[in-house]
């Protein structure tokens, strides 16, 4: 004889599973988060055989839109620390020994900030990882580089990150609205 108990419990489970699995997927954030590597295109040369080392880096990021705002001296307000994108905090990872701006950094990932002016930014790597939006200690700065701002003819709308690789290298670049800053990398 059936348990009836057993068969309406059985039922449930079988209805909620089902009723969970066809949840629909959350809305599309507004800042999605984007990956860049050098060498360029990595994960595709790895993929096609043509890649066996490691990258030299990477950089994890939530990517804001210009939205008709005003950006720098805006919602980024000049000097004071910003969490370079949106979201979580950005993230680099070192897979060698590099150098930045001629500065040693050792192999490993970390957290980065910016401190925007007009004129330059000071670009932070930090020890924290895994933080949401700023929160920022400065004790774990590993280091400050700063970067000369240049303008560009053409606004930026998606905040962006990419590597573009050199011998011996690659130039971390930043864009955003009519902003871009290039930082050497060596190793």
């Amino acid at each position: 004889m059936i348990n009836i108990k057993k068969a309406v419990t059985v039922l449930c489970c079988v209805f909620s599973l089902s009723a969970f699995a066809q949840q629909k997927p959350t809305d599309l954030d507004k800042s999605p988060m984007d990956m860049s590597y050098s060498p360029q295109n990595y994960p595709i040369l790895k993929m096609n055989s043509k890649m066996a080392d490691q990258p030299l880096a990477r950089v994890i990021y939530g990517r804001p839109q210009k939205a008709g705002r005003t950006i720098f001296g805006g919602i980024v307000a000049y000097n004071q620390i910003w969490r370079l994108g949106a979201n979580e905090a950005t993230e680099i990872e070192f897979f060698k020994n590099v150098k930045m701006n001629g500065k040693p950094v050792a192999k490993g990932r970390y957290t980065m900030f910016a401190i925007c002016s007009p004129e330059k930014w000071t670009l932070i790597l930090n020890s924290d990882k895994d933080i949401w939006g700023l929160s920022y200690n400065q004790k774990k700065d590993v280091l400050r580089v700063d970067a000369p701002v240049q303008n560009t003819d053409e606004p930026t709308e998606a905040f962006t990150i990419y590597f573009d690789d050199i011998k011996g290298g690659t130039n971390l670049t930043v864009l955003w609205d009519t902003v871009k800053i290039t930082l050497p990398i060596t190793y």
